[in-house]
């Protein structure tokens, strides 16, 4: 059961839950002391705390701040890293029992040397689905974290814990990867923002694989000047936004696929957002996308890529992998380098039909995922319930994966309710327009 220290203890309401731009005097120690009781506390959501390393981090940060010297805004302060990526002399579980014997690591991750560098204090590796094969978030090895809203329900995969680790006020951010939705889903379905970057942007060096053709990392917080902000320490080049009017904006809903099978919550929540918007003057087109249907069978590139690298570790310890892992990536199994160069030659012309249909659009846009998060009891009773749940998870984000573009998830439910996402894409390289366009509408609607 996760703690809900969070919800209870003032400092926390008054510390850990603001943005990491309005924590400016505040002790990055205490701040730092604070996380790691919570992340102590929090079952299932981290699989290794480093509290001597972020306490140094803290305090480093809390010398300089008080000595008068330049810190980004993010040293001392506490962040999560999600358990595929690299920490030097740390086995790399990856949500698997599998490589527990595996070597350590010999050096951090990219993105976590850059999160050191910046003085960013490393709270913990967060739990995830196993290998990140799953867009739900549940692990038998380690536990599900519940959802902050409702522990009985999923938290979203497969960057689960990363999520929750946010959402619980362990953290004032997290890292995440994202191959079909893995930042987006667990943002959405946590209240919080993902923003899953042009994958490009953000090196994979260091990062345990799924489909490197797909896999992106990108971050997860509360609000989208944050994810801005850790965007900007992982990536090779920061971005420059600017402002955006909401008046005149054209964004696009594709008619196809993306709002097939709505809960009622979630439509109810995407039909008022978009009037809010309407009424700003954005302008909002529904258009055909019939090409959307093919993602389904381009999505194949996943478990085609997934296979070559698993091949050896299930014939020798496949029998510790969660079964609804193995049945995906077997989906590769008798796929030959020629099915992987047609499909990689088939998505290049989707990608140049999609391209072209939303070229006159500034984003597009439609619910994160379809559904509000299910219970955890459903799901682990059944198969055919969790693949169901996992296929709706995956549907919508999985597009901008296929699309190699940039798309970030807002959420858009009122207070007291199961949280609902708002995602916004754009094509390739346009993250500093995705993001102008998202910080615009963010504070829009918290201002209503």
């Amino acid at each position: 059961m996760l703690s809900l220290a969070y919800l209870v203890n003032p400092y926390l309401t008054n510390h850990l839950a603001m943005t990491i731009t309005t924590i400016t005097t505040h002790n990055r120690r205490e701040i730092v002391q604070h996380s790691l009781a919570i992340a102590r506390e929090s079952s299932s959501v981290y699989t290794a705390i480093y509290a001597e390393s972020a306490l140094a981090a803290a305090s480093h940060a809390d010398v300089l701040r008080v000595t008068g010297q330049a810190l980004s805004p993010i040293a001392g302060l506490p962040v999560s890293v999600k358990d595929l990526f690299d920490v030097e002399g740390e086995v790399t579980l990856a949500g698997s029992i599998a490589l527990r014997d595996a070597a350590p690591a010999q050096a951090d991750a990219t993105v976590v040397a850059r999160l050191r560098a910046a003085g960013a204090a490393l709270v913990g590796k967060t739990n995830m689905t196993e290998f990140a094969y799953s867009g739900v978030g549940l692990n038998p090895h380690f536990g599900t974290p519940g959802n902050p809203a409702d522990p009985t329900r999923i938290p979203g995969g497969s960057s689960s814990g990363a999520a929750v680790s946010v959402a619980i006020g362990s953290c004032v951010a997290a890292i995440g990867s994202d191959t079909g939705g893995s930042v987006r889903i667990p943002a959405a379905l946590c209240g919080l923002v993902g923003f899953k970057p042009t994958m490009r942007r953000v090196p994979t060096v260091g990062a345990l694989p799924l489909a490197p053709s797909l896999d992106s990392i990108g971050p997860i917080a509360r609000t989208v000047h944050d994810c801005l902000l850790m965007d900007s320490l992982i990536a090779d080049q920061p971005l420059i936004t600017h402002a955006v009017e909401l008046d005149g904006l054209r964004l696009a809903i594709p008619e196809d696929i993306v709002l097939d099978d709505l809960d009622d919550a979630v439509a109810k929540a995407f039909t008022a957002t978009l009037s809010k918007l309407s009424a700003a003057g954005v302008h909002i087109t529904e258009i055909p996308l019939p090409m959307l249907a093919e993602a389904k069978d381009l999505y194949l590139i996943s478990p085609y890529e997934a296979y070559p690298w698993h091949k050896e570790l299930l014939k020798a310890r496949g029998s510790e992998y969660d079964p609804r892992v193995v049945k995906r990536i077997l989906l590769g199994a008798e796929a030959t380098e020629a099915d992987h160069e047609r499909l990689k030659q088939a998505r290049a012309q989707w990608q140049a039909r999609l391209e072209q249909a939303i070229s006159g659009y500034d984003a597009i846009v439609m619910p994160t995922v379809p559904i509000v998060a299910p219970k955890i009891d459903a799901l682990n009773a059944s198969e055919t319930s969790f693949f169901e749940a996992n296929r709706l998870l995956l549907r919508n984000p999985s597009v901008i994966n296929l699309l190699d573009g940039c798309a970030i998830s807002l959420p858009i439910h009122r207070q007291g309710d199961l949280p609902i996402g708002l995602m916004l894409a754009c094509t390739a390289m346009l993250d500093a327009r995705l993001l102008s366009i998202a910080t615009a509408i963010e504070s829009h609607l918290a201002g209503m």
